[in-house]
């Protein structure tokens, strides 16, 4: 609890810094329908289920490298992604690297778990750590499994 607290008063901290130049103009996160590498970085895109030609749904967990919460959750995250292909996809975003994504979703606390729909629009939020199991029941009940 005091480390997950700690994580989330540093997290604080980070946001609320002023970034460099660089940091401004690498930290957008953007929604869009172009395909994008696979890359952990600060875009989130809708990329195509090869199968169907569609977006998929997808989660977005946003946290930092060095939060012990968000530690924890990384082999579930690396999980998902390799089980769920096609089905929803997995970002991860640092917000200690760039902080402007942690302001465009007023991320409060991390880690913050956002589960977008397939077309871009938010439809849950979690903060703090959330288990497979608690990931993939909120999936079923969004019905995307």
């Amino acid at each position: 609890m005091v480390l997950a607290l700690a994580c989330a008063v540093a997290g604080t901290l980070a946001l609320k810094g002023e970034p460099d130049k660089a940091t401004e103009e690498t930290a957008t996160v953007a929604v869009s329908n172009d395909a994008a590498a696979d890359n952990p970085g600060p875009v989130v895109a809708a990329t195509e289920a090869p199968e169907a030609g569609k977006p998929l749904p997808r989660l977005v967990d946003i946290g930092a490298d060095k939060c012990i919460p968000c530690k924890a959750m990384a082999p579930i995250l690396d999980e998902l992604k390799a089980e769920y292909a096609g089905k929803f996809e997995v970002h991860f975003i640092d917000v200690w690297k760039n902080p402007d994504a942690g302001k465009k979703y007023e991320i409060q606390m991390i880690p913050t778990q956002i589960f977008f729909d397939a077309e871009g629009k938010e439809r849950f939020r979690h903060t703090g750590f959330f288990g497979k199991e608690d990931i993939l029941a909120k999936w079923k009940e969004l019905g995307v499994l």
